[in-house]
């Protein structure tokens, strides 16, 4: 053994200097590990709402945005598809939608808030294919309808308020994203007024 005198105050200062530097190091890696953890900015744009604007929007036309990876159709009814959504309940398979396929306030004959604006998630509610909008020939689907959606994959028919048509594979009517009005020509798909 020597006599050599050990500096305790040395070790000490040795000894915080380390643990001070291994904490520092632990944090740093520690942060990006936590961070990491939380969505990305393109997964946080990808659920936000999206503002759209249908002013420009003719009676029977459709317009597409995407809202969480998934299409919305926002499609502007006529009167005419409008009286002709009560001359067809007795073809539905859920004409009340008492299927919980829609917002509380979309519970209603035309599944919307305003009658002559329909958005509905542009998936069928079987297999998860994309509907066909068909405008002017969807008599050929389903006889005495003038316009609807066609699933080409297996057949299934919606309404012009996404309700299904009974004997079909689809089992629900079209989903209802939640949504809001602006104002008279700007619609945000995705929060509605009581989630704000």
């Amino acid at each position: 053994m020597s006599n050599v005198r050990v500096s305790n105050g040395r070790r000490r200062f040795l000894t915080a200097t380390t643990s001070i530097v291994g904490g520092i190091g632990a944090i740093a890696i520690a942060v990006p590990f936590i961070k990491s953890w939380n969505p990305s900015e393109k997964a946080k744009a990808a659920g936000a709402p999206v503002e759209v604007n249908i002013s420009k929007l003719a009676d029977g036309q459709m317009i597409r945005v995407e809202w969480r990876g998934k299409p919305v159709w926002i499609v502007r009814r006529s009167q005419a598809v409008l009286q002709q959504l009560a001359s067809h309940d007795a073809q539905l398979r859920d004409p009340t939608s008492k299927e919980p396929q829609q917002p509380q306030y979309a519970q209603n004959s035309h599944r919307s808030l305003k009658p002559e604006i329909f958005l509905a998630v542009g998936i069928c509610t079987h297999l998860g294919c994309s509907p066909t909008y068909l405008p002017t020939s969807f008599s050929d689907q389903v006889s005495g309808v003038a316009a609807g959606f066609f699933c080409p994959c297996h057949g299934s028919t919606f309404d012009m308020a996404g309700r299904v048509f009974a004997g079909v594979p689809a089992p629900l009517n079209l989903v209802v994203p939640p949504y809001q009005f602006l104002d008279d020509n700007t619609i945000l798909v995705g929060l509605d007024k009581e989630t704000v």
